[in-house]
């Protein structure tokens, strides 16, 4: 492993720490270095890091760079393009970080990229750089949004400034899609893949508890991977989900029910909660203490195993949200109840005199029926909270709800002038949806009058 970092100009001990807090990125590190030269040198004027999300980017960086006491401590300027929203606040963390807080001061209140360059020249020529110095960029395709000369000018900042220094931007989007129409210079690329099933073990069996053996945290990270590996690869999120239901794995242990070595048992035991758990991956709705704590209460109440899906929901546009609302309303209330529900100057009705024979049954009990694609949106339109115009982007939020199976086509597929839908959730599932728009749906069901 250290044989790929070995590089001259740095001492061997620092690049044996940097690679051990590198797992599974240390082809990354060395190319990365080999980019960068030895300290005294200069280095390539800018240097495009791209890939996913929690690919190892910025780990990288700030263990080759500086950021952690284990890198090898190279002067740089951490810059998030998210915090610094206006050029000032940029170039002020750079001359902060190079040259200290007399230098950011001399910035003028609205200071163009003129202004940067002569103050950075001028402290330049006091404190002449020993070594490389290195802006590493966060976030750098919110550089597109900025001033049109911005991002051209920080990849040949180099030559502006007339120093040994070397842009570094981090980004999730390619550089075809990052450069600019008008041309600028063309900065080094490395891409960072991501990582593979089994990357991911090796990383996260590095997070095992002390109260168990390494061979049990590693088989519980395998079953973890074999359910969300298909939906998830973001570490952040793995490592996330891998602490949150570690605990409800390790529960038959602690009773005494069975032994490390029953991995079987220990995997019917958890394989439920996981497939519960996958609904929600990426969403935030709860903490992860509250999610235990209500967790608890469900098991005490009820007895059975409720996971994270049964407090949340699925997340979904804003409208699509009330096209679901609409559908349930047409699947569970009849056709003749519309006009009591949606329109303002109805009269006034009651119950007793809708009721038939057959109708005494609830409809919640006898279950969703069909309803035609113009009275979905005839009580879309009713219930939305604004005027919305019968665009394709209402009827693809409809295909949309099909395909996530939030509801169900009982037409045929060659019915095109009137197809037919039915609403394929549960009562607590669009109560839920409800909730999050401010939208009172038991006042317009026909069951609860």
């Amino acid at each position: 492993m250290t044989a790929l970092l070995q590089h001259p100009g740095y001492e061997e001990e620092r690049l044996q720490r940097v690679a051990e807090q590198l797992p599974c990125r240390e082809v990354q590190a060395g190319l990365l270095l080999s980019l960068m030269g030895q300290p005294q040198q200069y280095s390539y004027p800018s240097i495009f890091i791209y890939g996913h999300r929690a690919s190892g980017k910025s780990h990288v960086i700030y263990q080759t760079v500086g950021h952690y006491s284990s890198s090898l401590q190279l002067p740089h300027a951490t810059v998030s393009c998210v915090e610094c929203v206006s050029v000032a606040l940029l170039f002020e963390q750079v001359l902060l970080s190079f040259f200290g807080c007399d230098a950011a001061s001399l910035l003028p209140r609205s200071p163009s990229l003129s202004d940067f360059v002569r103050i950075y020249k001028q402290q330049c020529s006091q404190s002449p750089a020993k070594q490389t110095r290195y802006i590493v960029m966060e976030k750098a395709e919110l550089l597109r949004d900025t001033d049109a000369n911005l991002l051209p000018a920080l990849l040949r900042l180099q030559e502006l400034v007339e120093d040994n220094i070397t842009v570094i931007l981090l980004s999730e989007i390619a550089w075809d899609k990052f450069r600019p129409n008008t041309g600028c210079f063309e900065p080094l690329l490395l891409h960072f893949p991501d990582y593979s099933k089994g990357e991911l073990q090796q990383i996260l069996s590095q997070d095992r508890h002390p109260s168990y053996s390494a061979e049990l945290y590693s088989s519980y990270i395998n079953i973890l991977l074999g359910v969300f590996y298909s939906v998830c690869r973001d570490l952040r999120e793995l490592r996330h989900l891998a602490a949150l239901n570690f605990s409800k794995f390790c529960e038959p242990l602690a009773e005494g029910k069975v032994k490390e070595t029953d991995t079987h048992k220990l995997w019917r035991n958890i394989e439920p909660h996981l497939k519960k758990a996958m609904q929600t991956v990426y969403l935030r709705e709860v903490s992860s203490l509250q999610w235990e704590q209500m967790q608890q209460m469900e098991e005490k109440e009820t007895g059975a195993l409720r996971g994270l899906s049964a407090h949340t929901h699925v997340e979904l546009p804003y409208y699509s949200k009330f096209l679901l609302i609409a559908a349930y309303l047409a699947s569970y209330n009849p056709a003749r109840t519309d006009k009591r529900f949606f329109l303002k100057h109805h009269g006034k009705i009651r119950k007793t005199n809708f009721l038939k024979k057959n109708e005494k049954t609830s409809n919640h009990l006898l279950g969703p029926k069909p309803f035609p694609l113009d009275r979905l949106l005839a009580i879309f339109y009713s219930v939305v909270d604004s005027r919305v115009a019968p665009t394709a982007s209402i009827f693809s939020q409809i295909s949309s709800l099909v395909t996530l199976q939030l509801l169900t086509q009982v037409s045929h597929d060659d019915q095109l002038d009137a197809p037919k839908y039915k609403c394929a959730v549960s009562m607590d599932f669009i109560c839920a949806i409800s909730r999050t728009v401010n939208f009172d749906i038991v006042k317009y069901l026909y069951d609860f009058l």
